[in-house]
């Protein structure tokens, strides 16, 4: 059944329902479901499910749409645990982003589940004045960001082609609006060499194993040159299976990342040499693989990022000023991907770690206190509060769809 209508009355079509009619009732359906997000948000923490694996979590994150009549296709792009959620009929198309998957041990140390439950929550908020503002509500479930980039397979794949503005929050220590990403490669390098005797014929063997030590030595002194922004880390997937055998096989993990898609292909130039290097000096041979979609820097847009900035400060909220936003690059996510060719936002909303870092098991915990089930609430709000801004706008209103139009000609 569609969300109960609070004060139809007063806005009965975007032509004439104001700012703060649309606002209120929007509000109003994302208080009424505050618990019920919390609830969701804990759910999803409580299950922690890796990349591509996160039905549990899609159930659970599905069900308050449904429930309110959003019309539910999953398994979009031949991914299992993604789906697309719409409500409405507008031609203004609002995208909000969901993720729900979680870290190998440390499960959700990066929150996702406060990003679904704000998703969730903005659409239920919009949902309610969607007829009025002429807008369609659609929230995508985008599973495996922390490691196979399932936006960047769903961009690819078509599922975002219609898609004029897109959204989400995501967790951190501290409200940053203008959030920035670090472009992102993840590869796998596997030597070969051949095994021999560690003790009777070492000199029949090509250790494998020292190649990957010699290639991490390169990388190190390479560091002293990389450029500003330019990041490498990784760990030895693979280094032998017992010590009286000289390794033929050993596997390298890495990320490599960078301020732009430019400055990571330098550095992915520099870091194969690196490599080719390990190889060559043992006498092995090597592979390099792609492990996921790379992923490209963040470019939210300006105009959106200063109504959502409005918004989350009249909630209460004292985001990083702007001039220091750039200083703090948050790691990557495949929602620079989608920023890159749509319109859209990806800002930090702060929970109460307790000192704790994304990636900790600390912010794991973080997660579902309270500052973490105010994010839930909070997020939801200021993102319904940035669409209806942006709905009511003329200027902001034809931008947005001249946009998608010229895009959906690209892609004709």
């Amino acid at each position: 059944m569609p969300p109960p209508r609070s004060d139809q009355s007063h806005c009965d079509d975007h032509a004439v329902c104001s700012g703060a009619d649309a606002a209120g009732r929007s509000d109003a359906a994302i208080i009424a479901a505050s618990a019920e997000l919390i609830a969701l948000s804990h759910a999803i923490h409580a299950e922690p499910e890796l990349a591509f694996e996160e039905t549990r979590s899609v159930a659970k994150t599905i069900a308050p749409l449904a429930e309110r009549g959003f019309q539910v296709e999953t398994g979009v792009a031949d991914l299992p645990t993604a789906f697309r959620a719409s409500y409405g009929s507008g031609p203004l198309t609002v995208g909000l982003c969901a993720e729900y998957d979680a870290l190998p041990e440390i499960g959700h140390a990066c929150g996702h589940n406060i990003i679904a439950a704000s998703s969730v929550g903005a659409a239920l908020g919009l949902a309610e004045v969607a007829d009025a503002l002429g807008i369609t509500v659609l929230v995508f479930g985008t599973p495996a960001e922390e490691s196979g980039g399932g936006k960047v397979l769903m961009l690819e794949r078509g599922v975002f082609d219609d898609v004029a503005m897109a959204m989400m929050v995501h967790p951190g220590p501290l409200d940053i609006v203008g959030a920035r990403s670090l472009a992102l490669a993840d590869v796998s390098v596997v030597f070969h060499g051949r095994e021999a005797h560690a003790s009777a014929a070492p000199e029949q063997g090509r250790n494998a194993g020292d190649a990957v030590t010699v290639a991490q030595v390169a990388l190190g002194l390479l560091r002293q040159h990389l450029l500003p922004g330019q990041q490498l880390h990784g760990i030895v997937g693979e280094g032998g299976v017992a010590p009286n055998i000289v390794p033929g096989r050993a596997e390298l993990l890495y990320y490599l990342r960078a301020v732009d898609s430019a400055s990571l292909d330098d550095l992915t130039r520099r870091a194969t040499a690196c490599f080719e290097a390990g190889a060559l000096a043992t006498g092995c041979t090597h592979e390099i693989r792609t492990l996921a979609p790379t992923y490209t820097e963040l470019t939210p847009d300006p105009e959106l990022l200063f109504a959502y900035r409005e918004q989350i400060t009249g909630l209460g909220r004292v985001p990083l000023a702007p001039e220091l936003e750039a200083q703090r690059p948050l790691g990557s996510t495949d929602m620079g991907n989608v920023t890159n060719v749509i319109p859209g936002i990806h800002p930090v909303i702060g929970i109460d770690a307790g000192g704790a870092v994304t990636h900790q098991p600390g912010f794991a915990a973080a997660s579902v206190n309270a500052s973490a089930d105010r994010a839930v609430v909070d997020g939801a709000l200021a993102l319904a509060r940035t669409a209806v801004t942006v709905a009511r706008d003329d200027i902001h209103r034809d931008r947005l769809l001249q946009r998608l139009v010229q895009r959906q000609e690209d892609i004709r």
